[in-house]
C-alpha cells in the first residue's frame, strides 16, 4: 500500500535531514512513526502526503493518502467544505437539485449523490453538527479543526490515512472516539503521536533516528520492552568499555614505567663502562625515541577506546542523566492545603457550574482534574492558585510555594538567555561553573547558554525549567501541571515523568493523556 524507497530529504538551506530511508507498510497495517524532536517525523509524513519534494528516492502508494496535519493555521482562510475537499461536489449537487442539470455539474458531482448527507453525518458524529459548510476555519478552535479533519475520514473512506498528532487538543471523549476509529478502521494507517494509549492500539512501530528507520513488530509497550533490552545491553557495553579504558591506561602506565626503568638501568651500565659522551648521547636519544614511540602507541589505543566509550555514552537515554534532587517538603503529609466550599464563578451573569462545587486536598496527594473541554478545569486551577476569586462560596489556601507548569512553559522568561534564566533560580548560591555543570546535565551545552529562551522548543523549555528547579532545590508545596505533555515528544514526556516521580510533594494535574496520569501515580481523580 505504501512504500518508501531510498528517500533523501534536504531542508531549503541545504541541511540534510535524513538519507536512504527505506520501509514498507502493507495493506490494512496500522503503524506508528516515533522518534525524538527534530528527527523528521512530521516532515516524512508531509513527504508521504505529497506536500514536500524529496532530494532522492521515491514514495509509492496504491492511492493518494488522506492526511490529517498537526497544525492547521495554513487552512484558516478556507471554508469548511473547501478544507474537507467537498466544496465543488456539494455546490454541484445543490445546483442539480435546484434544476441546473448541466454536463459540468454532473462531472463535478462524479455520481456522488450522498456527499452532503455523509458530510453532515460525519461532522455531527464529531460534535460539529452546528458547523456550516461556508464557515471559515479561523472561527474554529484547535480541537474543532482536528475533529473536522478526522470527520473527513468518514466522508472520503480513504485506503491510506496519515495522522500527525491527531489526539492533540482533543478532550477525553473525543480521544476515545479516535481510539475506536483506529481499532475499527480497515485502512492502512501511519500515525505520528506522543499519545501512548493510542500507540498501544498500533501493531507496528517504526523508529526514526539518525541511523535511519528501525522496525519493531508490536505495539508501543512491546517497543519499550525491546528498547529496555537494548539499553541494558548498551549499559553493559559502556561498563565493558570503561573497564577496557581503565585496563589500557594501566597497561600504558606499567609499560612506560618498565621502559623508563630499563632505560635508567642501561644508562648506569653505560656510565660504569665509561663510554664516550657522543655514544652516551646517541644511546640516550634512542631510549627517548623508544619511550616516545611506546607512549604514542598506547595513547592511540586509549584514545580509540575513549572515543568508542563517548559514542556509547551518547546513545544512553537522556532521562537517566537528569536528576533534580529536590529538598524534602517542609509540610507534613495530610496538612490541608486547599478547601473550596460551595463555590461558583459567573461569566456575563451566567454561572459556570450548574451546581456549586466543593473540593479539598491535602499535602502529599496527587490529584487529576478531569472533565470535557469547557467544564471549567482551567478556572478551577486559577481558583486554587489564587488568580481568581469565586463569585459565591469560600476558599481557603495554605500553600506558600506553588509552581504552575503549563503547556507553553510560561515559567520561562523569553527575554532572558538560557544562562540568565538559570541564574534567576540560583537561591542556593551556586558558582557560575556549578550552574554550567547543571545546564550540561540537562543537555544545555555551552552553545546554548547565550541563546534567547524565546528560540527554544517546547521540549527544551521543559528541560530548562527542570534544570532551574534542580538549581533552586527548594521543593514547592504544590506543583500544578496544565496539559504539560501537549507540545512534547515521547522522549521529553519520559524526562518530565521521571522528574515528577522524583518530587514527593503535592501534585495537581490537568491532562487528557491517560498514560501520563498513570505513570505519575495519580491517586485521586476529581471530575468536573
Amino acid at each position: 500500500m505504501l512504500s518508501i524507497q531510498q528517500v533523501d530529504y534536504m531542508h531549503p538551506n541545504k541541511d540534510v535531514l535524513f538519507t536512504n530511508l527505506h520501509f514498507n507498510i502493507a495493506a490494512h497495517q496500522k503503524a506508528a512513526l516515533i522518534g525524538n524532536n527534530g528527527a523528521g517525523k512530521s516532515t516524512l509524513l508531509r513527504i508521504m502526503a505529497g506536500l514536500l519534494p524529496v532530494a532522492g528516492g521515491s514514495v509509492q502508494y496504491s492511492e493518494p493518502p488522506y492526511y490529517v496535519p498537526q497544525l492547521f493555521g495554513q487552512f484558516n482562510h478556507l471554508k469548511v467544505s473547501e478544507a474537507l475537499r467537498i466544496d465543488q461536489k456539494v455546490k454541484a449537487l445543490q445546483a442539480i437539485l435546484a434544476g441546473e442539470v448541466s454536463e459540468e455539474n454532473m462531472r463535478l458531482l462524479d455520481d456522488d449523490w450522498t456527499v452532503e448527507e455523509r458530510a453532515r453525518e460525519a461532522l455531527a458524529s464529531w460534535g460539529l453538527g452546528q458547523v456550516e459548510f461556508d464557515q471559515l476555519l479561523r472561527t474554529l478552535s484547535g480541537g474543532q479543526k482536528t475533529k473536522l479533519f478526522l470527520a473527513g475520514i468518514a466522508i472520503h473512506d480513504p485506503g491510506i490515512i496519515l495522522l500527525d498528532e491527531p489526539s492533540n487538543h482533543l478532550d477525553a471523549d473525543a480521544r476515545q472516539q479516535l481510539y475506536e476509529l483506529l481499532q475499527k478502521s480497515s485502512s492502512t494507517i501511519l500515525v505520528v503521536s506522543h499519545d501512548r494509549t493510542l500507540l498501544n492500539l498500533i501493531d507496528t512501530v517504526f523508529e526514526l533516528s539518525k541511523s535511519g528507520i528501525t522496525q519493531y513488530g508490536g505495539n508501543y509497550d512491546f517497543y519499550l520492552e525491546q528498547k529496555k533490552l537494548e539499553t541494558q545491553a548498551l549499559a553493559q557495553d559502556v561498563k565493558s568499555k570503561e573497564k577496557a579504558l581503565r585496563k589500557a591506561k594501566e597497561v600504558e602506565r606499567d609499560s612506560i614505567e618498565r621502559q623508563q626503568k630499563l632505560d635508567a638501568r642501561g644508562k648506569k651500565k653505560q656510565e660504569k663502562a665509561g663510554l664516550p659522551t657522543i655514544s652516551m648521547n646517541t644511546l640516550r636519544n634512542k631510549a627517548e625515541k623508544s619511550t616516545a614511540k611506546l607512549k604514542s602507541v598506547h595513547a592511540e589505543k586509549t584514545g580509540n577506546v575513549s572515543r568508542e566509550l563517548n559514542e556509547l555514552r551518547k546513545e544512553l537515554p537522556d532521562k537517566d542523566r537528569m536528576k533534580i534532587g529536590f529538598d524534602p517538603s517542609q509540610l507534613h503529609k495530610g496538612k490541608i492545603l486547599f478547601t473550596a466550599k460551595e463555590v461558583n464563578i459567573k461569566y456575563n451573569d451566567t454561572e459556570l457550574w450548574a451546581q456549586p462545587l466543593s473540593l479539598q486536598f491535602t499535602s502529599g496527594e496527587r490529584i487529576a482534574l478531569a472533565g470535557p473541554n469547557g467544564s471549567g478545569k482551567t478556572t478551577m486551577l486559577k481558583l486554587i492558585l489564587g488568580q481568581l476569586e469565586p463569585s459565591s462560596g469560600t476558599v481557603y489556601r495554605a500553600m506558600e510555594r506553588t509552581m504552575y507548569i503549563d503547556q507553553d512553559y510560561s515559567l520561562i522568561n523569553d527575554t532572558l538567555s538560557v544562562f540568565e534564566q538559570a541564574v534567576q533560580f540560583n537561591n542556593a548560591g551556586l558558582q557560575e561553573h556549578e550552574i554550567g555543570i547543571r545546564l550540561n546535565r540537562f543537555l544545555f551545552t555551552q552553545v546554548f547558554w547565550n541563546k534567547p529562551c524565546a528560540s527554544l522548543s517546547g521540549g527544551e523549555k521543559m528541560r530548562l525549567m527542570l534544570c532551574c528547579l534542580s538549581i533552586s532545590r527548594q521543593s514547592p508545596d504544590l506543583i500544578v501541571l496544565d496539559e504539560p505533555t501537549n507540545n512534547l515528544d515521547i522522549q521529553n514526556i519520559e524526562i518530565l515523568t521521571a522528574a515528577i516521580n522524583e518530587y514527593q510533594g503535592s501534585l495537581l494535574v490537568v491532562s487528557h493523556d491517560q498514560y501520563f496520569l498513570q505513570e505519575i501515580n495519580i491517586d485521586r481523580i476529581v471530575q468536573l
